[in-house]
């Protein structure tokens, strides 16, 4: 299993991004938060309020979920970072590859 992580402007953009991705079975699950991030943009220091998208996919579909979020962002620069989960419980780890389309 991976979990991605997408920073999105909006609530609104991060479900708009989360529906595509579930509609195309290429996440099982996803959740929304809120944030305050701090980041070097155009030679400063900005901070603004943004919403972390997580999602719960298959190793094997991260490039095509890349691919995907760098269509329906609307940054110029979006993050798509994914982890590598070791261990996960049997029975999301079912419902993980019954959900999405390997």
């Amino acid at each position: 299993m991976i979990v991605i992580g997408i920073t999105c402007e909006t609530k609104e953009s991060a479900k708009k991004i989360a529906r595509a991705l579930l509609e195309k079975k290429l996440i099982a699950c996803s959740n929304i938060f809120p944030v305050e991030s701090l980041f070097w943009w155009k030679g400063e220091v900005t901070s603004e309020q943004e919403v972390f998208l997580m999602c719960k996919s298959l190793e094997s579909k991260y490039e095509e979920i890349k691919n995907a979020v760098e269509e329906l962002h609307e940054y110029d620069v979006p993050l798509i970072e994914a982890w590598k989960v070791d261990y996960i419980n049997e029975g999301y780890k079912k419902f993980l590859e019954e959900e999405v389309k390997d």
